[in-house]
């Protein structure tokens, strides 16, 4: 079940982190009423529909066009310069676009900005988008994969947290140079 319930707890998780979320969903999860991956129809309830009309008027929540991919347009803001993207001037320091160092007092995730937090381990995609060996580096370097436990009627349960497992600040893969010896 698709649940706005939960995309608010992780906004606002990662507001009080000090991060700067952007919820990418697919054009029909912006919709009241829709079909749900399993056939049937999902109608939100009042407070969804609240959520979900305050994400879009604050510029948290992108709705994906129609028959487009949602995985491709948020890939390519994974990527794409957001420099252009911050209010703030040079002389305001880094922005929430820019690096941020491993001991942020914020608890805010190290490494650059912006980073994609998702479960989509993105089976179907990723051989169209880039080489394997590539794509395994954009996703180690991009993805912030979480977990908590489950909402019920709208409510979190067990004094739920939300547990990030950070994408590399490294690659894990063997370096190599080239010194002729």
């Amino acid at each position: 079940r698709f649940n706005y319930h939960q995309i608010n707890y992780m906004v606002e998780t990662l507001i009080d982190r000090g991060e700067n979320p952007l919820v990418v969903v697919p054009g029909k999860y912006g919709r009241e009423r829709f079909h749900s991956s399993h056939g049937q129809v999902q109608r939100l309830d009042r407070e969804e529909v609240a959520i979900m009309n305050r994400l879009a008027e604050e510029g948290r929540m992108y709705r994906v066009p129609p028959r487009c991919l949602d995985d491709f347009y948020w890939m390519l803001a994974s990527v794409s310069d957001q420099s252009s993207s911050s209010s703030r001037g040079p002389e305001d320091g880094p922005s929430d676009l820019s690096f941020v160092p491993g001991d942020d007092p914020r608890g805010r995730f190290p490494g650059t900005r912006p980073m994609l937090v998702t479960n989509d381990q993105m089976r179907d995609h990723k051989l169209e988008l880039l080489e394997p060996r590539l794509f395994r580096r954009w996703y180690g370097c991009h993805i912030v994969n979480y977990s908590f436990t489950a909402f019920v009627l709208g409510e979190s349960v067990a004094g739920n947290e939300i547990v990030f497992s950070q994408a590399d600040c490294f690659s894990r893969e063997i370096q190599g140079n080239d010194t002729g010896g």
